[in-house]
């Protein structure tokens, strides 16, 4: 059911925006060796994440992070949102595809926070990921958040 106060959803990206085959595996290999750096003393629940930022240059420039714990958990840092934090720290804003690799048995989407994050800057993103045993999956950003919180929610007309 929708109504007038619920957004659109923006359409996926098109077949031809996706990332090729070589591009992906240099993104998830860059998330990959960020999980090497987590820092997961608590969950060892070790996530490395890696955007690819859609920067003018031919093939983007790859911007990663790692999970942080902390043990007051309430401070943790999500490899999703390190990752972006370090690309805007860069000036980049415009995110193309971000890749989350973990150890898990099953691939793990961006939790809810770190979606909620990523639709700010890119509400289509594709999301790519990989388990252990080179277990992968892919999705929409808009498929994972069909009905985000976005700055036009937040509009009073």
């Amino acid at each position: 059911m929708s109504d007038a106060s619920t957004p659109p959803s923006p359409a996926p990206p098109a077949a031809a925006d996706r990332l090729d085959g070589a591009a992906a595996e240099r993104l998830l290999a860059a998330a990959r060796a960020a999980m090497g750096r987590a820092y997961a003393p608590y969950s060892r629940f070790r996530v490395g994440a890696a955007l690819l930022c859609d920067d003018g240059t031919p093939d983007g420039t790859i911007v990663d992070g790692c999970n942080v714990e902390n043990a007051s958990y309430s401070a943790c840092l999500c490899a999703e949102r390190a990752a972006v934090g370090a690309a805007v720290a860069r000036g980049l804003r415009r995110f193309r595809a971000v890749a989350v690799a973990t150890d898990a048995d099953r691939p793990t989407p961006p939790c809810g926070v770190c979606r909620q994050v990523l639709v700010e800057f890119a509400p289509s993103l594709e999301v790519l990921s990989e388990a252990r045993d080179d277990r992968r999956a892919r999705w929409t950003l808009d498929e994972l958040l069909p009905v985000p919180f976005v700055p036009d929610s937040m509009s009073r007309d």
